[in-house]
């Protein structure tokens, strides 16, 4: 009898095996998506004063069409600017190895053909080419010729315009304070219902204004349309060249050459002397040049501490004496009603850090503002030096600044003390420093394929626990036939 189960065993197994097959087809499967792989971005910020290399990184797969975009790294080149290279052109390239070796070292190996490279120059280099065209070509070309060295996907290097750096500051604030999108506790990204915040560059050659509007402009070139994560942003910009800090400075220092008086906005016991080629190089003193002047003289010159003489230069810097439109901020420039809440970054952020942090004055109020550069405004050399002596390179400039801030807000962009009630100074947003380079990057993944995601097969949690119930159930049925064939046969009783 048992050679004839035995016999049966061979066959019963297959039934078992082919049953369990036809049982794995009729299993549902569901798709389920690999975690996507990440690909990187990086952007060269070529300032007036400096430049600054930024690695970004996103998922591969992309939400609404804009690319989750973080920060990956950075890296500030040694020296100044690349327009402070128009004399030495292939210096401008040179300056930039240092950084890009890093980035080589960032961005895995095999991700360095696909990830994309760009360089963008502000203020510094639209001055350089307003002066000398052939000079920013030159120094656009020694960067380029670096870049092209490098095994990154290189995207070209360009100047920006005021307009796109003003558009780009605002992308950059907003999507750090997650205004654009925002990740839930549920694990999905969803479309605050908050609305989005201007922003308020101040950079070293020019500033920017920047916020949303519900109506178009009268003016059009003060108007962008931008698309991000889905949604349709009508956004107000302009940017006043001329009205950086380091440019205010030159052009208020031009204007006390021509006073021939102590300068004003400078504390009393500060002296030192000027180079008239450093006044007058920039084509924003232009107006102020004198007809002949030795380029290479040196003037000396003290500080008056005089705060209502030194807000009157400033003042002078604004031309509030005609608008072509319905409502212009200054220099005949349309600008609609500042509304909702503002961001106020870069030198913006660092001169009312001073009033607080430094001097330990309040600047809650547009009012408290301005009590506070004419107190900075009164302090002496000794007195300056005794409470920052680590900052004495800056220290004569707090004074004209702190009153060129009061004065941009408050006369130039129409702040009343409401609105200024909604002005948030900070360096930073979230963990991340605030500039344009980060929006220029999610702008650009707009047009930057996603790759599609990686489907793997799975069951649900209950269908896996049955098969393997019925995997083991038909292992210890076919350990049991084994251990039946294994055991001797009982020997036959004697009688």
């Amino acid at each position: 009898m048992a050679g004839k189960l035995l016999s049966l065993l061979p066959p019963a197994l297959l039934a078992a095996a082919g049953l369990a097959g036809l049982l794995l087809l009729c299993v549902p499967t569901r798709d389920v998506r690999e975690p996507p792989s990440l690909k990187y971005g990086i952007v060269l910020d070529a300032g007036s004063s400096h430049t600054s290399m930024f690695v970004y990184k996103w998922p591969a797969d992309k939400e609404n069409d804009t690319g989750i975009v973080g920060q990956h790294s950075s890296c500030d080149v040694r020296g100044g600017g690349i327009s402070s290279y128009a004399d030495n052109p292939s210096g401008a390239g040179q300056s930039l190895v240092e950084c890009l070796e890093q980035a080589l070292r960032d961005v895995p190996r095999e991700r360095h053909a696909g990830t994309p490279l760009y360089l963008g120059a502000t203020a510094g280099m639209r001055l350089l080419h307003l002066t000398s065209p052939e000079a920013s070509a030159k120094v656009l070309a020694a960067v380029t010729h670096t870049l092209t060295q490098y095994p990154f996907d290189f995207r070209g290097a360009r100047i920006l315009s005021g307009q796109d750096e003003g558009v780009f500051g605002w992308v950059t604030a907003n999507y750090l304070l997650e205004n654009f999108i925002k990740y839930s506790w549920a694990g999905r990204w969803f479309r605050p219902r908050k609305g989005t915040l201007g922003a308020m560059d101040l950079g070293g050659a020019s500033t920017q204004l920047t916020f949303e509007v519900a109506s178009p402009a009268e003016d059009p070139a003060n108007e962008v349309q931008l698309r991000l994560y889905g949604q349709q942003y009508r956004v107000y910009t302009h940017s006043f060249l001329c009205y950086g800090r380091d440019q205010v400075l030159q052009r208020l220092l031009a204007s006390v050459l021509q006073t021939r008086r102590p300068h004003p906005c400078w504390p009393r016991g500060y002296s030192t002397h000027v180079l008239l080629r450093d006044v007058y190089a920039s084509p924003c003193t232009e107006a102020q040049r004198p007809q002949t002047f030795n380029s290479s003289d040196r003037v000396g010159l003290s500080g008056g501490g005089d705060p209502a003489f030194c807000r009157s230069l400033v003042s002078g810097l604004f031309n509030l004496s005609s608008c072509p439109f319905s409502r212009c901020s200054f220099n005949g420039v349309f600008q609609p009603p500042v509304a909702g809440d503002f961001i106020a970054f870069s030198a913006f952020f660092y001169t009312v850090d001073f009033l607080r942090t430094v001097m330990g004055l309040p600047v809650a109020t547009l009012q408290q503002l301005e009590d506070a550069a004419v107190t900075v405004c009164s302090q002496t050399w000794s007195e300056l030096l005794a409470r920052a002596p680590a900052a004495e390179a800056h220290l004569p400039n707090y004074c004209p600044m702190a009153m060129f801030v009061q004065q941009l807000l408050s006369l130039g962009y129409r702040f009343d003390e409401h609105a200024f009630s909604r002005v948030t100074f900070q360096k930073k947003a979230g963990d991340t420093a605030v500039g344009w380079a980060l929006g220029y990057m999610l702008n650009l993944t707009n047009m930057i394929p996603a790759d599609p995601p990686g489907l793997r097969k799975t069951t649900a949690f209950s269908s896996w626990v049955a098969l393997l119930l019925l995997f083991t159930a038909l292992l210890l049925a076919a350990l049991v036939l084994l251990l039946c064939k294994a055991r001797p046969a009982k020997p036959p009783s004697a009688i």
